[in-house]
């Protein structure tokens, strides 16, 4: 936060900022190639790209704090800009409040009257992501640095808010409140690797790629479609362009008949085609994974009977009895501290439970991969990390170079020779999968696999994962990661009590929804089947029945007109409608899901009170 913010005010309809012909390199990498960028008043703009293209340096850039090589970034006058960065500094302080304070220079603030409304909104923000104002910032956890600063650039009420990986050490309900507060917040430019945060918060996708920016209208889903359909015609081209440049070094190669003909035109065009061939940047490379798992472990991997676990008063597990057998693809959900971590080492026998028993199975070879990325040694380099002491290792029935090996997950040459503490989040992360495949094992488990790693890698990945003939137990907090690759949930449902659910974390949340709609109908019920035995339950009025027979008509035309407006802003001349009809179609669909919300919950009402009345 460079200065103090005044209070909200309203700016005409124009770009906000426009970013023209954008030059930015470190070294001979440009991250940013004659790159163009206008952001428009009401956006939610997710920015994609794989790691280390330089979608922070575009964050830096925008918020002014690193300076372009060449280019413009042109702004409205007085554009009051919050950036919330991958890892946010909390100032020195006596408590969480006093040092976002002091973040976000409030005491700079010369109107009282500003100052008490942004504290007063400030509060309002702490209390709803869970953040305790009265801590200290010397011991909070990264989630917490990370929900007190989202909530200070919040309260500030920007016209733009730039966030660098915002979901980030969020557990899920944590991720899902922040959306709903961007979906009615300001205009915003979130760089971010969780899918279902892009399908259900973005108005528009930006990606960078290759030092150029792309846009792309629409959702993640609606973003998928056209660059498939991009890439697709990009490989045409290419492929008539590399044929065509083949015939003409043919005919250049028969100099001889070049002379006699003169045709020096040809000759010219063959060289311009030639530094259009060298201009032309290839896809960058994708990771390939392969996991060996060893020989295959006994039927049953680890059983849990009636196992509890606490720490202080903290009960963590209350009574578990579970069974994880060969095969299984067990996905654990619950809020950051509900212990998820200490469940996996429970099942593997790493921690011994205060009650109950515990019984792993046979030929059982685990392979760990850890959060916090303890296993790396720092001062040890990559070759040394992945094979020590030799220059091959063995996959399965395989046997590889390590340089190979490692170019596999994008590691080049020089920077398998670097040393660990050196390396980018996003590179640890890859790292410590090349060195979790790299060896033999049966039972995968994966705590927080996702975290700092680029969309392209978290696919792969999945497919790694669902073609895995192991077993799998996985604690993450990425819902579309979640679904694509577990077949049953094991969720925290507070005071140390789990529940294990068919499905991943769509079919989880759908029992949820059905089970909580089932316990509303269920006391409403018996609240007036109480008073039943004295008089009768009183009858639905006439316009009560005919609401509730209207009711499904109006959801279903909501729901309709909701896919014709997703359809028409995933088209791809949306963008030309101008930024005034994207912003009124943005209302209507925010609109539309509050009705749809208020529908729902009349239905529920009426048909509980419907039922009570036939029982």
């Amino acid at each position: 936060m460079s200065r103090p913010y005044p209070l909200p005010r309203y700016l005409p309809l124009m770009p906000l900022l426009n970013l023209r012909h954008a030059e930015l390199a470190f070294g001979l990498h440009p991250l940013l190639d004659r790159a163009s960028l206008a952001v428009d008043s009401g956006e939610r703009i997710g920015l994609i790209g794989r790691n280390g293209t330089g979608k922070s340096t575009l964050l830096k850039v925008i918020a002014r704090t690193l300076a372009l090589d060449d280019g413009e970034l042109a702004m409205q006058d007085g554009l009051r800009i919050a950036m919330v960065e991958q890892e946010p500094e909390l100032p020195p302080a006596e408590t969480i409040h006093a040092s976002l304070i002091e973040r976000g220079q409030l005491e700079a603030l010369h109107d009282e009257r500003d100052r008490w409304r942004i504290e007063a909104r400030l509060g309002e923000f702490l209390h709803r992501l869970s953040v305790a104002p009265e801590r200290s910032p010397q011991t909070t956890s990264g989630g917490e640095r990370k929900r007190a600063a989202l909530a200070l650039a919040l309260a500030l009420q920007p016209d733009l808010l730039l966030l660098d990986e915002p979901t980030n050490h969020l557990d899920i309900d944590g991720i899902t409140i922040l959306e709903d507060l961007l979906i009615k917040g300001p205009t915003a430019l979130v760089i971010t690797h969780d899918r279902s945060f892009l399908d259900r918060v973005v108005t528009r996708i930006v990606e960078l790629d290759r030092g150029l920016l792309r846009s792309y209208p629409g959702n993640f889903q609606a973003y998928e479609t056209r660059k498939g359909e991009e890439l697709a015609a990009e490989e045409i081209v290419n492929r008539k362009f590399d044929k065509f440049w083949a015939q003409e070094e043919v005919w250049i190669r028969r100099g001889v008949e070049a002379r006699r003909t003169r045709n020096e035109g040809r000759v010219r065009r063959l060289e311009s085609l030639r530094e259009q061939r060298a201009a032309r940047r290839e896809q960058i490379g994708d990771v390939k994974l392969m996991i060996d798992t060893g020989g295959r472990s006994g039927k049953l991997v680890a059983e849990l009977e009636g196992v509890s676990k606490s720490f202080g008063d903290r009960n963590v597990v209350d009574n578990l009895s579970l069974r994880v057998q060969r095969g299984d693809r067990l996905g654990l959900i619950g809020a950051n501290g509900a212990g998820k971590s200490t469940l996996i080492k429970l099942l593997l026998g790493q921690l011994e439970p205060d009650a109950g028993m515990i019984r792993l199975g046979s030929k059982v070879q685990v392979a760990y991969f850890d959060q916090m990325r303890e296993q790396l040694d720092p001062d040890k380099t990559v070759m040394e990390t992945i094979s020590p002491g030799s220059d091959w290792i063995e996959i399965g029935n395989e046997r590889k170079h390590v340089m190979t090996y490692l170019a596999d997950f994008l590691f080049p040459p020089q920077r398998a020779k670097s040393p660990v503490k050196a390396l980018s989040g996003g590179e640890r992360n890859r790292l410590l999968l090349a060195r979790l495949f790299a060896r033999p094992a049966n039972v995968l488990v994966m705590d927080e696999p996702t975290n700092d790693l680029d969309i392209d890698s978290l696919e792969l990945l999945e497919q790694t994962l669902q073609t895995y003939p192991g077993t799998l137990l996985l604690v993450s907090h990425d819902r579309a990661f979640l679904d694509n690759v577990v077949t049953q949930t094991l969720v925290a449902e507070g005071q140390g009590r789990w529940q294990e659910y068919v499905g991943g974390y769509s079919d989880w949340l759908a029992y949820r929804k059905t089970r909580t709609l089932a316990a509303t109908t269920r006391s409403m019920s018996e609240s007036k089947a109480a008073p039943a035995r004295e008089a009768p339950a009183a009858k639905m009025s006439y316009k009560e029945t005919r609401e509730l027979e209207q009711l499904p008509l109006q959801i279903e035309a909501l729901e309709t007109a909701q896919r014709a407006l997703v359809e028409k802003m995933s088209g791809a001349d949306y963008h030309r409608q101008g930024a005034a009809q994207m912003k009124t179609d943005g209302e209507q669909a925010a609109e539309i899901e509050r009705q749809l919300a208020e529908k729902f919950d009349r239905w529920a009402v009426l048909d509980a009170k419907a039922a009570a009345l036939r029982l």
